[in-house]
């Protein structure tokens, strides 16, 4: 626990439990969206629960990603993997059959990175990490913890993380390890330089003052949840000790502010459905023939090779 004035911070998150009439509306109540808000700019992170009501399309999804996993698993060295070979980078198939709007574009995230952000947020990044269950006669690793912030950035908001797992995420199954209320955080904390694999780790003495004030934890995430996190917070990807892979998705939402020119891969057969959101949502994107998005989307640079950075900054900001 971590007291602030007069009340004691919890090391879990905030979980917003979105009502059954709020996930068919596809919009939050007034609390909710101010319980989520104030999450954010307080924890650097919150749950929605019951985000996504229909599991058998999280159900469909998963079945081929960790299909597609292990077949990236098998590139050993030329794997995308994080860290460490456990826990993989992974895209997800962006084509119309695996497609649904309530996952890719979920308006309660929407609803939420907006109120953060500001309108209309920009959709630049889809893809996913999933931690692998253990090889035999190799030691199951955690990522070191570190921000994905590994550049110069503005000391307030700008991009948001929206993470959808695709099963219960817990201890067993390597649920994420994070570290509320270190969003405010710069460069100085951090070892480790843009594009190489281990950048953004957090200075170990720096983990060990922060475990005194409010410790990490590795929170129970049910199925069905959206998280949203401060792309600038302390966490770090945990070990899988389960038999089964966990896939997690995450996007990236951008305040439109922040030119970052990243852009995704989508089927032209969606380009209707991604049109539709347009009037809350900027999505970047370049919309390829689903046979060429099919032979396309496991073969992309991974990792660091991704500039989470913006386009021709502004010198020397206020």
């Amino acid at each position: 626990m971590f007291r602030q004035g007069t009340q004691t911070l919890s090391s879990l998150p905030v979980v917003v439990k979105v009502s059954a009439s709020e996930a068919l509306k596809g919009r939050l109540s007034w609390q909710n969206l101010e319980l989520a808000t104030r999450a954010i700019h307080r924890d650097g992170l919150v749950v929605l629960k019951n985000a996504i009501t229909d599991h058998s399309k999280l159900d469909r999804l998963n079945q081929k990603m960790i299909s597609d996993a292990k077949l990236l698993q098998s590139r050993g060295e030329d794997s995308p993997y994080n860290y460490n070979k456990g826990n993989i980078q992974q895209d997800p198939p962006m084509m119309s059959q695996y497609f649904h709007s309530s996952i890719f574009l979920n308006p309660l995230a929407t609803q939420v990175t907006s109120s953060v952000l500001g309108p209309r947020p920009r959709w630049t990044f889809c893809s996913g990490n999933t931690a692998m269950p253990p090889t035999p006669g190799e030691e199951p690793l955690a990522q070191p913890t570190h921000s994905d912030a590994d550049f110069e950035h503005p000391h307030c908001p700008f991009a948001l993380v929206v993470n959808v797992p695709l099963v219960d995420m817990n201890v067993q199954n390597g649920s994420t390890d994070i570290w509320l209320g270190t969003q405010h955080g710069n460069l100085s904390m951090q070892e480790g330089k843009h594009g190489e694999r281990a950048s953004g780790r957090i200075k170990k003495e720096l983990l060990e003052e922060r475990t005194k004030i409010r410790p990490s934890s590795q929170p129970e995430i049910s199925k069905g949840s959206v998280v949203i996190r401060d792309l600038r917070l302390w966490h770090g990807g945990m070990p899988n000790l389960s038999d089964k892979s966990r896939v997690m998705l995450a996007f990236i939402h951008y305040a439109a502010w922040f030119r970052n020119a990243m852009r995704i891969e989508l089927s032209d057969k969606l380009m209707n459905v991604v049109q539709e959101a347009g009037k809350d949502l900027q999505v970047q994107a370049d919309f390829i023939p689903e046979a060429e998005l099919e032979k396309r989307y496991l073969n992309r640079p991974f990792g660091n090779a991704y500039k989470f950075d913006q386009e021709d900054p502004i010198p020397n900001p206020p």
